[in-house]
């Protein structure tokens, strides 16, 4: 296999990780909604022994979001390392189009 295939590979398998965590954080969207939906409709002043139990247990759904956040911004920047190592520094990305010319050449070259 050569290094381009190698490549093109890498960048591939990049592609189809961030396709995932699209779907991952579409879910997590949609899951987010209903449960919105749900704590408007349902809990209230109400159900709650004080206000101390009434502010906790919200502060608790957040916090869970907030790690399901850290852990995608974690792969997120796991993915950006490996594209750097992929893509040539900035210098020499001038003379070849977005990839620098990784390829040989220009990549508008596919239309002829």
């Amino acid at each position: 296999m050569s290094r381009e295939q190698a490549y093109l590979n890498m960048l591939g398998a990049a592609v189809q990780i961030q396709w995932n965590v699209a779907l991952i954080l579409e879910a997590k969207a949609v899951e987010a909604e209903k449960v919105r939906n749900w704590m408007l409709n349902h809990v209230h002043e109400g159900c709650f022994e004080n206000h101390e139990k009434q502010l906790s247990n919200p502060l608790d759904v957040h916090e869970q979001l907030v790690e399901v956040l850290e852990g995608l911004t974690k792969l997120q920047n796991g993915l950006c390392s490996n594209l750097k190592t992929i893509l040539p520094p900035e210098e020499e990305s001038s003379d070849g189009g977005g990839l620098g010319g990784l390829f040989g050449g220009d990549l508008g070259d596919f239309d002829k």
